[in-house]
């Protein structure tokens, strides 16, 4: 086309040009060609771009479908990054919607088009390239030129930073719950009450035990499907101390309240802030367990009146005088379950399996129904305990003890002995006396309290209950042991924070409850919580009492029991924690003289303690979290075999004239103790004949190197906590060492700036092959659980590592240098194949060096959880499709960092999209949990 119209042109502007050339100058004639010439151009290159549309279809074609498949792949990416996030709980946002209705429009014109411009290609190959039509040809290329600009352009607009938002906090937590059984007529009850505009406030009441949490569960659950109008579903566990300021700041926390703004403010200002918000909201409030009037005005909610105010609040409580009290609009009682209710309930947690196992157990199974009397805490606890039981003689058993408890009348006033009699039906099931004497003891603690596993077990050893006290490390063993026992006895739970439990209020009861009984040498216990004001009744309870647990007591209320009380006689374990005490008064603990157990832990203002000597006997003590300055008690304490004192800031101690200490634990916080002090502290420690379990902080290379010098010491040491040794470059451990420490539980290495190295020493240290080939050789950790490395700027890896095994939580903060956790070859971690194989929690924050955990690909059979912040060199994670395969739930970081990542196939990221949550903040203490 661009050659015809040059044959064309040109020869007309020669002649018309030519004859003028004779007439008039060159001057002249350029003047008068130039704007010619200039047209000519123009013309020109409007005809070749025009003509482009035609001559490069096929070319433009292909460029549309390269620009619209790269398009696509961008479209998806993007959508799945939505379904991702919306999979977490967030909303996508406005602009990628738009966005994703854009390429949908422009992927039906591009492909409409392409169409075209296939049949127009067809036609032109039948005419051998000489089209009848050039202008089909022209309009279809330049549809098709003009779209690849608009795919270029939509594709650049499709890379999001940021796709969703996090939505706020749903409206109702839904709370885990089995199946129901025998609940539905209340329920059916209760939520047309619900409905009914004039009912504002609802109570539940019945014996403890008897399904009043469960049925709370189902209304609230209830409102993730029905929300009749609601805005918010707030749910509070008040218990029996009912504390306004406990149930304000749940309130707060589900009302999304910044922390800040209500932590340190008084009753009265939470009960404002909370007032002026629940005033615009039409809210539920769910209260659990009360005990006694909450007033809700105090707590800063306005009181559902079924006029002008239509939230609502329920509660459950054991008291239908409560009911009276919070002026319950509604009330009625949760009874207890009906016979086939009852069987039902029973057989499912017994199982077919057991309940089947016999053509006779089912008829047994009813006469054990039969005696639970309907109660649905006890079918579930003694059908928990006969889940294993398939003998008949097992169920006779079972029926004839439970034949034998009293029975009286099923009133409130009687409740007690009816349920507990039941209940005590699996205290009576454990297998012997040690196991009921530590179940007991659990009650020491307030309701719903959470106890930590290795407190516990501690007092269990000063008290002696176990049969292995002359061995602290086999001890311990045994009570771990216990503690799953108790908890697969249904006796005690899991509680929410790891390494801790708890023991069911209704079950605590009845531990309190057989206490009183005769028989079995049981101890009589006195537990007192937030006493402001002692009774004179009360001092007659507590002369005859062998165990007395004290919390949050006022000081005037210590001082009227001191002036009260002429002695204990019969004393011999005292809990007396959470105090404002400063001081022991003068001649207090002279009125104790059998005490063997004393825990005076988290009286954060105690600073002086020198009337302990007076307890002769004593064989425990605990002074944890106290501001206890100086130990250097000279003289008693001879039967003293525990002693506890982490979390203090002791500057003076001396603990030579401990002759019978087993266990000594000084870990936690930060040491304040010179140098030379702590060396002979270790020496004093060394010297003690029965010593064999040591938890130490050390901030010194004397008394580091005092400690790596001494096979006792090693052989001792449970957890290690080696801080602010600014002196120490290079920690190289012997394999007799690490053989040595038989029991190391727990190292941290904390604010040791100069320290770049950490190792094992082979016997040839100058060959790192011969580590490589024969570790497997060397002695290892086979004990160690958890290390924390922290603020260690120098340090460059933790390779030492695969000489810990059975490690379960490694966390590793601050550490500016470190490049990789495991370096070496890789023939090092081929040699170590069980590396990380019992690993659940791994925590990396602010390493900005880190470039790799691990140079190998590992399976982590045992990971639960993955937490990385400030880790932004790190691109790779050692993960496959295997990689903690069944036990993995969560890995928290950083959306950015997730999204850099790199992976080896992109169906190893689809698999592990789904345990990811972003977050921008990490809480160390909250990872490492208790005490580090």
């Amino acid at each position: 086309m661009s050659l015809l119209l040059c044959h064309l042109l040109f020869p007309l502007i020669f002649d018309w040009i030519s004859p003028l050339v004779c007439v008039i100058s060159w001057k002249e004639l350029m003047d008068f060609v130039t704007p010619v010439m200039d047209v000519a151009t123009r013309l020109w290159s409007c005809t070749s771009r025009h003509a482009s549309y035609v001559i490069n279809l096929e070319e433009n074609m292909c460029s549309l479908r390269i620009e619209m498949e790269e398009l696509r792949n961008v479209g998806e990416d993007v959508k799945r990054r939505v379904e991702d996030a919306e999979n977490r709980q967030m909303r996508r946002r406005n602009e990628i919607n738009g966005w994703l209705n854009r390429l949908e429009s422009l992927e039906r014109e591009v492909n409409e088009i392409l169409e075209e411009g296939d049949q127009e290609i067809q036609k032109r190959s039948l005419r051998n390239f000489c089209s009848s039509n050039c202008r089909s040809s022209y309009n279809i290329g330049r549809r098709i030129r003009e779209k690849i600009p608009a795919v270029s352009e939509l594709k650049n607009e499709g890379h999001f930073d940021v796709v969703a938002d996090r939505l706020p906090s749903a409206p109702v937590d839904e709370k885990p719950l089995e199946k129901t059984i025998g609940l539905d007529f209340m329920f059916a009850e209760i939520w047309k009450w619900l409905e009914d505009e004039k009912v504002g406030i609802i109570g539940l009441y019945g014996m403890g035990g008897v399904g009043k949490t469960t049925l709370l569960k189902r209304i609230n659950n209830e409102f993730l499907k029905t929300k009749l109008g609601f805005d918010v579903v707030i749910w509070v566990v008040v218990s029996k101390q009912a504390n306004a300021e406990k149930v304000q700041e749940v309130i707060l926390k589900k009302l999304e309240v910044p922390r800040y703004e209500w932590k340190y403010g008084s009753k009265d200002e939470k009960s404002q802030k909370i007032f002026n918000i629940l005033k615009t909201k039409k809210f539920v409030l769910l209260l659990d367990d009360i005990w006694e009037r909450l007033d809700l005005t105090e707590v800063g909610a306005r009181r559902p009146n079924g006029e002008d105010n239509m939230s609502k609040v329920i509660f459950t409580t054991r008291s239908k005088d409560v009911c009276h009290v919070m002026e319950a609009h509604k009330h009625v009682k949760v009874e207890c379950l009906a016979p086939d209710e009852a069987l039902s309930l029973f057989r499912m947690k017994v199982g077919d399996d057991t309940f089947n196992s016999h053509p006779e157990i089912p008829t047994l199974a009813e006469e054990i129904v039969k005696e639970c009397k309907g109660l649905s805490l006890t079918l579930i606890t003694i059908g928990r305990a006969m889940a294993d039981k398939k003998t008949l003689r097992r169920w006779d058993r079972a029926l004839q003890v439970l034949k034998t408890y009293p029975s009286t009348s099923l009133t409130f006033s009687g409740m007690e002995d009816q349920v507990f009699a039941i209940l005590a039906f699996s205290y009576d099931s454990l297998s012997n006396g040690p196991i009921k004497s530590c179940f007991l003891y659990c009650s020491m603690f307030p309701p719903n309290y959470e106890i930590l596993e290795d407190e516990l077990v501690e007092l269990w050893i000063g008290e002696g209950f176990l049969t292995e006290s002359h061995d602290i490390q086999r001890a311990r063993d045994e009570g771990y042991d216990i503690i799953e026992s108790l908890k697969v006895a249904c006796l005690l739970d899991s509680a929410e924070s790891e390494k801790h439990v708890k023991m069911h209020d209704m079950i605590r009861d009845m531990a309190l409850w057989l206490t009183t009984k005769p028989g079995e040498n049981k101890k009589k216990v006195v537990v007192k919580e937030r006493v402001r004001m002692v009774k004179s009744r009360d001092f007659a309870e507590w002369k005859e009492a062998h165990m007395i647990s004290l919390w949050d007591i006022g000081t005037v209320s210590l001082l009227d029991i001191g002036h009260e009380m002429s002695s204990f006689p019969n004393l011999e374990t005292l809990f007396l924690r959470r105090s404002s005490m400063d001081e022991i008064s003068t001649g207090f603990l002279e009125k104790m003289p059998l005490v063997r157990v004393l825990d005076l832990s988290y009286n954060y203002c105690l600073e002086s303690c020198w009337q302990v000597h007076q307890l002769v006997n004593l064989e425990y003590l605990n002074m944890s979290f106290t501001s206890i300055k100086v130990w250097n008690i000279v003289g008693g304490l001879k039967k003293l075999r525990c002693l506890i004192l982490n979390f203090t800031h002791i500057k003076e101690i001396s603990i030579s004239h401990l002759s019978s200490l087993q266990l000594f634990s000084m870990h936690g916080g930060r040491l304040q103790i010179a140098c030379n002090e702590q060396k002979a502290l270790l020496e004093e420690l060394e010297n003690l004949e029965y010593i064999n379990e040591i938890s130490i902080i050390l901030d010194s290379d004397i008394s580091v190197k005092k400690l790596l010098s001494s096979y006792k010491l090693q052989s001792c040491i449970r957890k290690l906590h080696l801080q602010c040794c600014s002196k120490i470059i290079s920690l190289e451990l012997s394999p007799s060492c690490v053989q040595a420490m038989v029991h190391l539980e727990m190292l941290q290495i904390s604010s040791c700036d100069d320290l770049n190295n950490v190792k094992i020493n082979a016997e040839d240290k100058g060959k790192q092959g011969f580590i490589s080939r024969y570790n497997m050789f060397l002695p290892k950790f086979c004990k160690l659980h958890e290390v924390h490395i922290i603020s260690c700027s120098k340090l460059l890896n933790l390779t030492w590592l695969i000489y810990a095994p059975c490690l379960q939580s490694l966390a590793v903060s601050a550490c500016e240098s470190m490049e990789e956790v495991i370096g070496g070859s890789d023939r090092v971690v081929e040699d170590n194949s069980g590396l990380f194989s019992r690993l659940t929690t791994l925590q990396l924050e602010n390493l900005p060096k880190l470039k790799s955990i691990c140079n190998l690909v590992l399976p982590f059979p045992s990971l639960k959880m993955i937490y990385v912040h400030s880790c932004e060199n790190l691109r790779k994670i050692p993960f496959d499709s295997s990689t903690g395969k069944n036990s993995l739930k969560k890995i928290q970081a950083e959306q950015s960092w997730w999204d850099g990542l790199q992976w080896e196939d992109e169906a190893i990221k689809q698999r592990f999209n789904s345990f990811f949550m972003p977050s921008e903040y990490m809480d160390l203490h909250q990872v490492l949990g208790y005490g580090y």
